[in-house]
């Protein structure tokens, strides 16, 4: 299959292209860094250079592929990220109509199921809406849910106060997720034949523990077997963002994000459709944390 990706070499992407490219699919990588190209090409992949903020563009990288795999680029300088992904996703929308792609798979996220109260995760939710309006596509939204990764934002807090902590409580179960088997699915995703028109949703997630379960898990594997999970109030975790240089605007964001969580409300649609959890287990996160540590 010719399938186009974008997220250029992120930690979704890049193992994603991998895989594809070993299965022997013909994968083109999109990338706004010139410098990518040679990594990308490496890879055994074709590196299309350009920007998301161009539709015509877009337009042209998936013009012969079957498959394209949507993310929206993080980007931080933004101040409002819901026009933001607003913005991306128009450009996505008109560019897989253009080009007449049958199937499509985008990366969401737990949550996306709501219109409020989801901080950063809004965008998201917008961008899965802006999709659907698009006709005769078979379109997945991949909804992975909390990362792992979000975790080695921790390293300053476990060095300078003993902790780890964010404005959740530590006895509620939390799924998480390695970027690995968000690429294993999205593999298995992209290379299934358009079949239908319409959507469906498909929940990824690697382990559900609590908090203090992880604060544990890293704790021991960093030498710390002592480390607690401590719940901060929503204004603590802001000031403490923001007092650390995080905007405002994001701090709020992810505030919301973290207090959905602690409500239920971000989970509720994921534990009614539960997926079969991926590979990568805590224990074995906890060794790469301990390895960056």
């Amino acid at each position: 299959m010719k399938i186009t990706l974008t997220g250029s070499l992120g930690n979704i992407s890049k193992p994603l292209a991998i895989a594809l490219v070993q299965q022997g699919h013909a994968v083109t990588v999109i990338s706004s860094s010139p410098e990518k190209q040679t990594e990308i090409e490496a890879l055994g992949a074709a590196a299309a250079i350009g920007s998301v903020n161009d539709p015509d563009f877009l337009a042209g990288a998936f013009a012969s592929a079957e498959a394209v795999y949507l993310m929206v680029p993080p980007n931080f300088a933004v101040t409002d990220s819901r026009a933001y992904h607003q913005r991306i996703g128009r450009n996505y929308a008109l560019a897989v109509q253009q080009a007449g792609v049958r199937r499509v798979v985008q990366l969401s996220s737990w949550g996306a199921h709501l219109s409020e109260g989801t901080g950063g995760i809004l965008g998201t939710h917008d961008v899965e809406v802006l999709l659907r309006e698009v006709p005769d596509i078979d379109l997945t939204h991949l909804r992975p849910t909390s990362f792992y990764t979000n975790f080695y934002t921790s390293v300053g807090m476990i060095k300078g106060a003993g902790i780890m902590g964010a404005n959740y409580a530590g006895d509620i179960d939390v799924s998480f997720v390695h970027p690995r088997d968000i690429a294993a699915a999205a593999a298995e995703e992209l290379t299934k034949p358009a079949a239908t028109i319409g959507h469906s949703v498909r929940y990824v997630a690697s382990d559900e523990r609590t908090a203090t379960e992880v604060a544990h898990a890293i704790g021991a594997a960093i030498g710390k077997p002592d480390l607690q999970w401590v719940a901060f109030s929503d204004e603590q975790m802001r000031q403490n963002m923001t007092s650390h240089g995080v905007s405002t605007d994001r701090a709020d964001e992810v505030v919301d994000i973290y207090a959905s969580i602690n409500s239920g409300k971000l989970g509720e649609d994921y534990w009614q459709h539960r997926p079969v959890l991926g590979t990568v287990k805590l224990k074995e996160f906890a060794k790469e944390f301990s390895a960056a540590f």
